[in-house]
């Protein structure tokens, strides 16, 4: 908590923000959890930068993981904790439409709002995931560093979040099958055809389909090709790469990015294990601001 903010951001640990990232804007972070073999793991403890590595292994041996969501009484402690320290909360959390994380927060908020009347709560549905989160919570502490206030900036995100443009592939359909994005069938006939389903998160902060091809690379390109085609004021944006456990195909699309368009600079982070459970090991997604989605 740093009283030198006219207000205090709060997000999910799917945001997949670095510690350093957190520390320098002094982000108050829930976690959201996963559990493997009966073993419970948090996505985030502070002061850690967790590595997703031995998550991905498992992964690749086909274990189960189950996740959950935000621990309710932790997000009302951690709320109630800057409540009475007399601090404004917004929090910008993980689409509604993929996880109930959003909806636990904004109870707690509404029932915490009652107790602390004087205090301002804001609750954004940010209809993305990972760094498409990670990227409205760090243009929200920009702006909150340039004396916006938590309402300007609450209505900038809720007017501009549709902007965010996210696009992925998957190397392995057996992931989205056993989280019921696709069918069995599917998953066997696109694993043997080598289909790479195109993906995209639509207005509502859920998966649609956004095409599908054959072969990795030819995967790799058409996403490249979206992003030239869609992107908005590329010398002036960061563009996001996030992978799954996939750091070679992830440089291969940040290249790809890089011959077609002129961009202020590409940053890759590996997909955090909660929402890479989801997806799997290979998985490559872009973000960036572009044309509506």
């Amino acid at each position: 908590m740093d009283n030198k903010w006219n207000f205090e951001i709060m997000t999910d640990s799917a945001a997949n923000l670095s510690e350093d990232v957190i520390r320098r804007y002094g982000l108050t972070i829930l976690s959201q959890t996963y559990t493997i073999d009966g073993v419970e793991y948090r996505g985030y403890e502070k002061g850690k930068d967790i590595s997703a590595d031995p998550v991905y292994e498992m992964m690749r041996e086909k274990k189960e993981i189950r996740t959950s969501l935000v621990n309710a009484q932790e997000a009302e402690q951690e709320t109630e904790q800057l409540l009475r320290a007399g601090r404004d909360i917004l929090y910008i959390g993980l689409s509604s439409a993929l996880s109930g994380t959003f909806q636990v927060v904004r109870f707690t908020f509404e029932e915490l709002q009652e107790k602390y009347p004087d205090r301002q709560l804001a609750a954004v549905d940010s209809l993305s995931l990972s760094l498409g989160e990670g990227v409205l919570v760090l243009r929200a502490a920009k702006m909150r560093e340039e004396g916006f206030s938590l309402r300007q900036t609450e209505q900038w995100l809720e007017s501009n979040r549709l902007c965010l443009r996210q696009e992925f592939t998957v190397e392995d359909l057996f992931y989205l099958k056993r989280g019921g994005r696709i069918g069995t069938a599917a998953a066997v006939l696109g694993a043997a055809l080598k289909v790479k389903p195109m993906l995209r998160v639509d207005d509502e902060g859920s998966f649609a389909a956004a095409g599908k091809t054959r072969g990795r690379k030819k995967s790799l390109d058409i996403m490249a090709e979206q992003l030239q085609e869609n992107i908005m004021d590329p010398k002036e944006q960061v563009i996001y790469i996030m992978h799954g456990d996939c750091l070679s195909d992830a440089q291969y699309l940040a290249e790809g990015i890089r011959q077609r368009v002129k961009v202020k600079e590409i940053q890759i982070r590996m997909l955090e294990p909660v929402l890479g459970s989801h997806s799997g090991p290979g998985t490559v997604g872009q973000i960036y601001w572009g044309k509506h989605r």
